[in-house]
């Protein structure tokens, strides 16, 4: 089954617009994009090193060290504008390259 790219929009549109009237956001912020592995297998390393090619700054989060036990890739676009085509668009070339190699989206986050 093809992944839905524009339900994953509508999506962060949707968040984006409630975290926005609920606590206000930042103009700038680094934006963190989360990815699970979705097949056995997969090598999160190859991935890291085509997002950190991208901008992304990546991390691996094992299943000891993460909330809930689940291991996942954490790839990060620091100093970005705030919006929620920003965030979309981060989003979106991150999702193909994770897709490509056996992850799937798992949400986003800003900090700072």
């Amino acid at each position: 089954m093809p992944h839905d790219f524009d339900a994953q929009r509508a999506g962060t549109v949707a968040a984006f617009n409630d975290l926005q009237a609920e606590h206000g956001l930042p103009e700038v912020a680094d934006v963190d994009y989360f990815f699970v592995p979705a097949r056995t297998g997969a090598d999160w390393r190859p991935l890291a090193e085509e997002l950190s090619r991208e901008g992304y700054s990546c991390s691996w989060v094992s299943a000891d060290e993460a909330e809930g036990g689940s291991p996942y890739l954490a790839a990060t676009l620091p100093d970005q504008i705030i919006s929620a085509t920003g965030i979309w668009i981060g989003e979106e070339v991150a999702t193909r390259a994770a897709l490509s190699r056996g992850f799937a989206p798992d949400g986003w986050e800003l900090e700072g």
